[in-house]
């Protein structure tokens, strides 16, 4: 073999690889993953595609109230909180009747409840509203 039929032959070798590399990395990035599966650091509802927020970035009544319900209260609406959220506006992901449960959020100043509210599911998502209900965000209890 020529030493050009050998460079040619290297180089069209390279290039399949090229290619074939750039279809594996493609196909593993959006692989899903098995079903069942959860990676370790996945925040719980962050498949809903809501933006996710660290609580920390939140309004610091947002982290009292969140405290109250790892304590089952006492909540400052005790016939409002922990009531079951329909979920009639379709922002946060179908489940079943009672799957969600909302909670209210302080807003300093205001005489009533306010629009902010924390949303639970039943699979340990957390999500936010600071707009009563019109959207949320996914909140990372982490940081």
């Amino acid at each position: 073999m020529t030493s050009r039929k050998r460079i040619s032959t290297a180089l069209i070798g390279l290039i399949a690889l090229v290619v074939i590399g750039w279809f594996v990395r493609d196909y593993a990035a959006t692989d899903p993953a098995p079903a069942g599966s959860q990676p370790v650091a996945a925040v719980p509802g962050a498949e809903s595609g809501l933006p996710v927020e660290k609580l920390s970035t939140l309004p610091p009544e947002v982290d009292k109230t969140w405290q109250l319900i790892q304590r089952n209260g006492p909540f400052p609406h005790p016939g409002k909180d922990g009531t079951v959220f329909g979920n009639r506006e379709g922002i946060l992901p179908d489940q079943e009747a009672g799957y969600y449960h909302e909670y209210t959020v302080p807003t300093p100043g205001s005489r009533d409840r306010g629009a902010r509210r924390l949303v639970t599911g039943d699979r340990s998502e957390l999500y936010y509203t600071s707009d009563h209900y019109e959207s949320f965000v996914v909140v990372d209890t982490t940081g």
